[in-house]
């Protein structure tokens, strides 16, 4: 066989804040994205590509393409305005409306309920994901969505990009505003996100016959140089920041080796009794993950006693053999690939990429058709990996999802960087129009989809 199944997904992958504009519409709480102002290369989150008012429209494109999946986010403040109170009926009227006009379009819904956007009260009061207690908020909020949305979605997120809250930066991803980042603190927030998948989780299994999946930010590391030392640290960052959540996801628990960290270190992750239990008994029905590039490490450049958690602050390397955007993010598609059969051959469960995608910086001239060649180069290459993944390395894969495939803000605010086949006009500084208008890729895509994937 060499031809992808019948009903392989194809789609689009979004946030609300990065989407959805209409910040203090319909009673919508603040969340911690409402606070940050626009600055150099940075807008404010008030607007966004008002996807609020025009999700309508940004479907009927979606349609048109032939997509049959979206991911999108539902804004834990626009239902639940304080985390934790009473839920905003308008907000869970929109997302019925919102999920309904997919369904009409032959579009299969894909929820995350949590993409970094803290309900600022609970940041506020907690500091978010650092507390314990807002793990059982976030169980109530979850739940009730499942409640409210599981008869018309099937496939479910709880976090996106989990693996993250194990990084520098999980202090300002998990809602953290008056503390200073340290080490225990990354540790503590990663075990209580793990907490909160695992109880939506076991509800979703419990009481439903929806699909759930752990979600990874999976960026392949590979050694900087054939040095052992390079070799061992790669190995190690994949251990960390990919085989320990994909272990618990799916049913073996926390790494050996990074809970020999833990305890060498005397780090308290803040772990109760019967938690390590209660995540060994979740599983993931798909693994599902974000691919955009790789990297490299050398371990010359990390200080002696640098935790695994911080090796990539210092000793990333860029790859002399591959190509850099102007983000400095390297193209990788047999990166794409390698990771697709890793996660397969070590889990046989099926693997669901649901971002990919190249940002750069486009500009409409008001008429012209924007050729973005190499954006139709960029998908064309990790498709064609994806399938050899498929075809050549045996390995189940139930669709491809693009990230922001209508331009959305960059998870910075950054209206430069563009993803989409679809341009919307507007910049930092200037809402405009906010026309949405087709590139060259647009057109690419639709032949694509309409072939399943052979037309590429």
């Amino acid at each position: 066989m060499t031809h992808l199944q019948k009903d392989f997904l194809w789609g689009n992958s979004v946030s609300s804040m990065q989407t959805e504009g209409a910040w203090d519409k319909d009673g919508k709480g603040k969340s911690v994205y409402d606070i940050r102002t626009a600055g150099e290369n940075r807008s404010d989150w008030q607007v966004a590509i008002d996807e609020y008012h025009r999700y309508a429209e940004d479907f009927d494109f979606m349609k048109d393409l032939g997509m049959n999946c979206y991911r999108f986010q539902i804004s834990w403040s626009r239902v639940q305005p304080d985390g934790e109170g009473a839920f905003n009926e308008a907000g869970i009227a929109y997302y019925n409306r919102f999920i309904d006009e997919l369904i009409k379009r032959g579009i299969e819904p894909m929820v995350c309920l949590y993409h970094f956007d803290m309900p600022l009260a609970l940041a506020e009061k907690y500091d978010g994901f650092l507390d314990r207690h807002v793990v059982d908020c976030f169980e109530k909020y979850g739940i009730e969505m499942v409640k409210r949305f599981g008869a018309k979605v099937k496939y479910w997120l709880t976090f996106n990009e989990q693996n993250l809250y194990h990084m520098p930066g999980a202090f300002r991803i998990g809602g953290v505003l008056s503390q200073k980042e340290t080490l225990t603190g990354i540790y503590q927030i990663s075990h209580h996100v793990m907490m909160a998948h695992t109880k939506v989780a076991h509800y979703i299994h419990e009481k439903t016959e929806d699909l759930v999946g752990g979600m990874l930010a999976y960026a392949e590391v590979y050694p900087a140089a054939p040095k052992p030392e390079d070799i061992f640290y790669a190995r190690q960052i994949d251990e960390f920041f990919n085989f320990n959540l994909l272990d618990a996801f799916t049913g073996k628990g926390y790494s050996s080796e990074v809970m020999q960290f833990v305890k060498n270190h005397k780090i308290d992750m803040k772990i109760l009794p019967g938690d390590l239990d209660e995540i060994k008994q979740q599983f993931s029905d798909f693994l599902p993950f974000s691919y955009y590039r790789s990297t490299t490490i050398s371990s010359e450049a990390i200080p002696e006693g640098t935790p695994v958690n911080e090796y990539l602050q210092t000793g990333r390397q860029d790859n002399p053999y591959l190509t850099t955007t102007e983000w400095n993010w390297q193209i990788d598609p047999l990166g794409f690939r390698d990771i697709l059969a890793k996660m397969y051959n070590r889990y046989h469960i099926p693997i669901f990429p649901i971002e990919n995608g190249i940002g750069v910086i486009e500009e409409w001239n008001g008429e012209n058709e924007i050729q973005d060649d190499y954006r139709i180069q960029y998908h064309r290459e990790h498709i064609q990996a994806m399938k050899e993944a498929i075809f050549e390395d045996g390995v189940e894969v139930i669709g491809y999802l693009g990230w922001g495939l209508i331009d959305i803000l960059s998870s910075q605010g950054d209206m430069r960087k563009r993803y989409g086949v679809v341009y919307v006009n507007r910049t930092n500084e200037e809402l405009r129009d906010l026309k949405r208008v087709p590139k060259k890729s647009y057109h690419w895509f639709k032949k694509l989809i309409e072939s399943n994937g052979e037309k590429m």
